[in-house]
């Protein structure tokens, strides 16, 4: 599908362009082993090697930092020259009775400079990065309606949750990742499986166990 971004034209130069999930991995992610030996056990593969781990952090496309931000003692501060900062706090009542309710943690809106439209009939779920705890904050999942709300950027709260952080946060880090989702009305058809139903799971889970990455050769499409 074709998913239009914009912003204004004297950010264009200097923005960090939205880009597909699979270009934005970390590099824990590339670097950690595909396998490591456990004792008494053998050779046990890691999460690099669990196509849903790894097709959840490259599906869709990340949102990044639009400039630099200095950590330091708790204080945020950065160089950016158009009125529009960045970044900006929220009031941490907002999170009041939830679960997210900040105590001594900052929470802030990560300022998002890109206009998003998607097809009609297609919203956008923004989250977190995917399987990314290493980020010192925790962004707020929402879903919107991208085929009618597109004018104005989607912003993005988040809570920070790292107070020990200093240094800069690097313009690019991924701030939110995006998911288009078809709005299609779910129809659960719940029941039990039924003994042919049950055979053929057994079978399956038989070879799963015994071949790695069957999942990936006979399951996982391409993408």
């Amino acid at each position: 599908m074709r998913i239009r971004f914009a912003c204004p034209a004297a950010l264009r130069a200097i923005l960090p362009p939205p880009e597909p999930a699979r270009r934005a991995t970390p590099d824990w992610l590339k670097d950690m082993p595909a396998a490591v030996e456990v004792a008494d056990f053998g050779t046990d593969r890691t999460v690099k090697q669990c196509p849903p781990f790894v097709d959840a952090m490259t599906h869709g496309f990340v949102l990044g930092l639009a400039a630099d931000i200095t950590v330091e003692d708790g204080r945020f501060r950065w160089d950016w020259p158009h009125d529009e900062s960045p970044l900006s706090f929220h009031f941490a009542t907002q999170l009041a009775g939830s679960p997210f309710e900040a105590g001594e943690d900052f929470v802030l809106k990560f300022h998002n400079f890109w206009t998003i439209q998607t097809e009609p009939g297609w919203s956008v779920l923004f989250t977190h990065p995917l399987n990314r705890p290493d980020l010192p904050f925790r962004t707020l999942a929402g879903l919107v309606d991208t085929d009618a709300y597109h004018a104005l950027p989607v912003e993005f709260p988040a809570v920070w949750i790292d107070r020990g952080f200093t240094g800069i946060l690097a313009r690019g880090t991924p701030i939110a990742q995006g998911v288009p989702i078809r709005r299609d009305r779910l129809d659960l058809d719940i029941g039990a499986m039924d003994d042919a139903a049950l055979d053929a799971a057994r079978a399956l889970k038989a070879r799963v166990k015994a071949e790695p990455g069957y999942y990936r050769a006979h399951f996982r499409n391409e993408r």
